[in-house]
């Protein structure tokens, strides 16, 4: 008879640590699969709680971890990116996601002599997954292959660390001293007090009824052992939420609250409905011995039953949450950026990020059009503004940067990493753009605080100038908050009208500087003006070729310039040839 000694706890750890890592390597993977797919199915979502539900449960069981979620929806929430009721759903929907991974584990019970049914079994066919994934891993040059491989070795070891945890406890099969000790989980509130309790020290539901299960295959764990366990299990579980709202927000916080609330009404109810039917009825199979597979069916049950009761209850959450949490000021009220929590899910931080990237475009192209209109006439509020705009457009670049610097030292795919670089290089576009609004001002404040004004013909060319300015910079705007690579071709023949209508006003310029129609102080201004509005164009073609770069990575920007401005390419002489025909430099006497 096996005896339990020293080395069978080091073995039960060793298992739960390839637990442990085969879940982070495996989810790691799926996530990489499923790429923008999984901020799509969010940025989906609706003010409907039942696809908040549906989408909650449908990202869980994806990226098998029901923690990640909770973490990132605290994330979401303190950006401000998601409303606390769209979060309720999406909480009730992880806790029924989180089921299919009881059920993955329930496979390592299969017992049966039969050749088809022992294929089912982990320990049959792990080492089959682990060898495919190892090929896939180092031969396959796809990144996709390659995180299928990935999925494949994490759920190998997975399973393996299953095997390794249920053959260190096989000693406890006959053990009376453990036989013993299961009498005092006869009580039910023991038991989801040591199921809340392990599950919160190892920060993992999915682990904690592994543990279970491989327990339960020692054949001493029974129904009404197993049940009050499991209900403290969900409890355990909401420790992740609770210590990933410290130094968040009160609408974040609110977000551990409703999870909390949400698990604690749930087992308060399905405890008190499981001990008056027991009572009443006198259940015989709770004295039974339970396997993993019933474990799975308990599981389920408790979260699809407790989601059913409390769904119709959304609203009377958030009150609850808005009651236990409440606003402490202005601090409570600024909106973060972009949270450091959703880092957990690189893809979804990048496509965040570039979210956030749209509205600094939109803050640029309105200040662009503010300075401009101050060269007509100068309004110190609307300076003002424009100053107070540069400061915006600067903490979005500091913020943005820093994020998306962080978010390339985690492990993500080529293409995930491709939109980093790009993404940078559009945040130093726009900010640079905003620069030159900046520098449009300080020309428009120098001629007012002077008494300047600039000849009738100079206004004109600078007219003409502008709007064709303000044309590209809209055009490369709106295409890159809609991705549009069809607009975002116009952008360049369109820059290089501007950069002859440019090279044309220079040239007019010096001819009336040499009339002396103009002079040398208002000459250095005018430099200055057309120098800024030329870069303004210069950065809008940057951003158009980054669009296209997004739908065709192997794009490189100089040899596509020079591609598109080649002679025998009609589309774009037919394009250049109609804005040249809209911006036309009419000769001012």
């Amino acid at each position: 008879m096996e005896t339990i000694d020293i080395f069978s706890v080091f073995t039960l750890f060793g298992g739960l640590a390839f637990f442990l890592y085969g879940i982070l390597v495996m989810s790691s993977g799926l996530e990489k699969l499923a790429g923008g797919k999984l901020e799509k199915m969010l940025r989906s979502m609706t003010s409907n709680p039942l696809k908040g539900l549906a989408l909650g449960a449908g990202i869980t069981a994806l990226i098998q971890s029901s923690s990640a979620v909770t973490v990132m929806l605290v994330g979401l929430v303190n950006s401000g990116i998601m409303r606390l009721s769209q979060a309720i759903g999406v909480i009730m929907g992880s806790n029924i996601g989180t089921t299919i991974t009881a059920w993955i584990l329930s496979l390592a019970g299969i017992q049966s002599d039969n050749v088809w049914v022992r294929l089912f079994k982990p320990e049959s066919f792990t080492p089959l997954l682990a060898i495919t994934g190892v090929i896939m891993l180092l031969a396959s040059k796809s990144s996709k292959r390659k995180n299928i491989g990935s999925v494949l070795i994490g759920f190998s070891i997975l399973m393996f660390g299953m095997q390794v945890m249920t053959q260190s406890m096989a000693p406890l099969t006959h053990s009376p001293k453990f036989q013993d000790c299961l009498v005092a989980f006869s009580n039910p509130f023991l038991g989801i007090v040591v199921g809340a309790v392990i599950t919160a020290i190892i920060q993992s539901s999915a682990a904690s009824v592994g543990i279970l299960q491989a327990l339960s295959m020692t054949g001493h764990i029974t129904y009404g052992i197993a049940i009050p366990i499991i209900m403290g299990q969900n409890i355990g579980t909401c420790i992740t939420a609770f210590l990933s709202s410290i130094g968040v927000n009160a609408n974040a916080r609110r977000v551990a609250v409703v999870h909390v609330s949400f698990n604690v009404i749930g087992t308060i109810v399905f405890l008190a409905v499981y001990e008056i039917v027991k009572w009443i009825f006198h259940l015989h199979f709770i004295t039974e011995a339970i396997n993993p597979a019933g474990i799975a069916i308990v599981h389920s049950i408790f979260n699809i039953a407790t989601t059913i009761m409390l769904f119709p209850f959304i609203k009377q959450l958030e009150q609850i949450a808005n009651f236990v949490i409440k606003d402490k000021g202005k601090a409570d009220r600024e909106k973060v950026i972009l949270d450091e929590r959703l880092l957990l899910s690189p893809d979804f931080a990048i496509s965040e990020c570039y979210h956030q990237t749209t509205k600094m475009a939109g803050i640029v192209e309105r200040n662009v059009i503010y300075a401009t209109k101050l060269l007509k006439r100068f309004e110190s509020r609307k300076a003002e503004v424009v100053n107070l705009n540069e400061k915006k457009i600067d903490m979005y670049e500091d913020k943005l940067e820093t994020f998306l610097i962080k978010a390339s030292n985690k492990d993500m795919s080529e293409t995930a990493s491709a939109s980093i670089g790009r993404l940078l290089l559009n945040i130093g576009d726009y900010e640079r753009i905003g620069d030159h609004a900046i520098n449009i001002l300080n020309v428009a404040q120098k001629m007012n605080e002077k008494n300047l004004k600039f000849s009738p013909a100079a206004v004109e060319d600078i007219k003409v100038i502008v709007y064709a300015v303000l044309d590209v910079l809209k055009l490369a705007t709106t295409a890159y908050k809609s991705l549009d690579d069809v607009m975002a071709l116009d952008v360049e023949p369109l820059e290089q009208v501007v950069d002859r209508l440019i090279r044309k006003a220079k040239k007019r310029h010096v001819k009336r500087l040499q009339e002396g129609t103009c002079t040398i102080e208002l000459d250095l201004m005018v430099s200055d003006l057309f120098n800024d509005l030329e870069r303004i164009s210069d950065h809008c073609s940057n951003i158009a070729t980054s669009i296209l770069q997004s739908k065709d990575a192997t794009i490189d920007r100089h040899e596509f310039i020079n591609k598109l401005r080649a002679m025998d390419n009609t589309e774009f002489s037919r394009k250049y040839d109609e804005f040249k025909a809209k911006y036309p430099l009419i000769d001012v006497k």
